[in-house]
């Protein structure tokens, strides 16, 4: 017989707060990994025998995604190791230590990457638009220490809204409809990209944050909410206000005509 809604109401009166602290972790990583591993089987992300390199930016998307893929080896049935990185782009006063704490907690090595990435962009190249050419940098700096840590995947912590958000970047500033791919072999680098929570919404990461109560790294960068990134995020949260259906709409286009089709 199903719990009527007073019977649940009941239930949770008698909880203790550590009780219900515990059930809101539990219901929360049920869902995510509910979601994570339908992209991952979905896109055939991991292989058996793989080595996934995370690449562990301190924010709440990566340390998600990495508390989740430490869940799902436990239990997924091709075998796979984890390695997490952090790629410090040499900001200072960054404190990377409460992530290498996390990661130990939970079983995965830990490595971080020092990198002039700040001095290049802002110092010497004084960028009026510096994003690209970072992100650029710092996927390569991230393939280049995932291979010589002999891993051959790299999981990037993009979720439902960026498929949305980059769609419509592409679409502004290219007058193209593009998005990256779930699962990208890059050929030069030997290595193969996957994003596993292309299915996971951001409010979703937010509350699985919240529950979770991983550490999260405050990025110190002034393009930070600045970007042109921020700027479509704000239109699509307007649009979506108007028609709920918007973002799914949208990701539903991006799946069928880029993701699914046929080649």
């Amino acid at each position: 017989m199903a719990e009527t809604a007073d019977s649940k109401i009941n239930k949770a009166a008698e909880r203790t707060p550590e009780e219900e602290k515990e059930k809101a972790q539990k219901d929360s990583m049920r869902r995510m990994l509910s979601l994570v591993r339908k992209a991952v089987q979905e896109y055939d992300m991991i292989p058996e025998g793989s080595k996934v390199c995370v690449g562990i930016s301190g924010g709440k998307d990566s340390m998600a995604l990495l508390s989740v893929l430490a869940a799902l080896r436990r239990f997924y049935p091709k075998h796979f190791d984890l390695q997490a990185v952090t790629v410090s782009m040499g900001f200072e006063n960054m404190d990377f230590g409460p992530v290498a704490d996390y990661c130990k907690s939970i079983g995965v090595s830990y490595e971080v990457c020092e990198t002039a990435i700040k001095e290049i962009v802002f110092d010497i190249r004084q960028e009026k638009n510096p994003c690209a050419l970072c992100a650029n940098l710092r996927r390569g700096a991230l393939n280049d220490t995932a291979k010589k840590l002999g891993c051959d995947i790299v999981a990037l912590g993009h979720h439902r809204n960026d498929v949305v958000e980059t769609a419509f970047l592409s679409l502004s500033f290219e007058g193209r409809f593009y998005c990256f791919d779930p699962k990208t072999y890059l050929e030069r680098k030997d290595v193969t990209v996957i994003r596993p929570m292309i299915y996971v919404e951001e409010s979703e990461i937010r509350t699985f944050a919240r529950a979770l109560e991983y550490p999260v790294v405050v990025s110190p960068c002034p393009m930070d909410k600045t970007s042109k990134r921020a700027d479509i995020k704000e239109t699509l949260n307007r649009l979506n206000r108007e028609n709920h259906l918007f973002r799914e709409n949208v990701f539903g286009a991006v799946k069928r005509c880029i993701w699914d089709r046929e080649d």
